[in-house]
């Protein structure tokens, strides 16, 4: 069973390749992912390839798999909670805020963001939010319907 670590959406699929972190005394570091089915919240169930028996598969609890950053979404850092909180936030008519929290959802994560102005909730999806810039404030669309609210 694997778990998504620091509040990221589960990025393993069949076919990723993997090292275990860190590695086992004996036994290849790097396996590749042949079968994963969704676990819902408490994770996915994966099997790696080379890991034939249950004593092979208990010695990796508690282990990581890091995969390579060319193999990795392209759109990683809307997700990735760390980077984002207390990140500026801009809309197209200029109101300014930061982001407060990312809530994971069902279908998409959605963005809290506070300003003077109040609180909106942003769902993150291409319409509202298409990249986070390295650096400086992300440039957001406000759906008609949505407002900041004051607090």
């Amino acid at each position: 069973m694997t778990v998504p670590v620091h509040g990221l959406p589960s990025l393993v699929h069949e076919g990723l390749e993997v090292a275990v972190v860190p590695p086992s005394a004996s036994g290849s570091r790097w396996h590749v992912v042949s079968s994963c089915s969704s676990g819902g919240r408490s994770g996915d169930l994966v099997a790696l390839s080379g890991v034939t028996s249950l004593g092979e598969a208990e010695d990796l609890v508690g282990r990581y798999l890091l995969a390579s950053v060319a193999d990795l979404p392209a759109d990683l850092a809307l997700h990735d909670r760390e980077r984002l909180v207390g990140r500026e936030v801009v809309d197209e008519r200029g109101t300014r805020g930061a982001i407060a929290e990312v809530l994971t959802g069902p279908a998409n994560d959605v963005w809290v963001v506070r300003g003077p102005a109040g609180e909106v909730l942003l769902p993150v999806i291409p319409e509202v939010v298409d990249n986070v810039p390295d650096e400086g404030a992300v440039s957001v669309r406000v759906p008609r319907g949505l407002s900041w609210e004051a607090r």
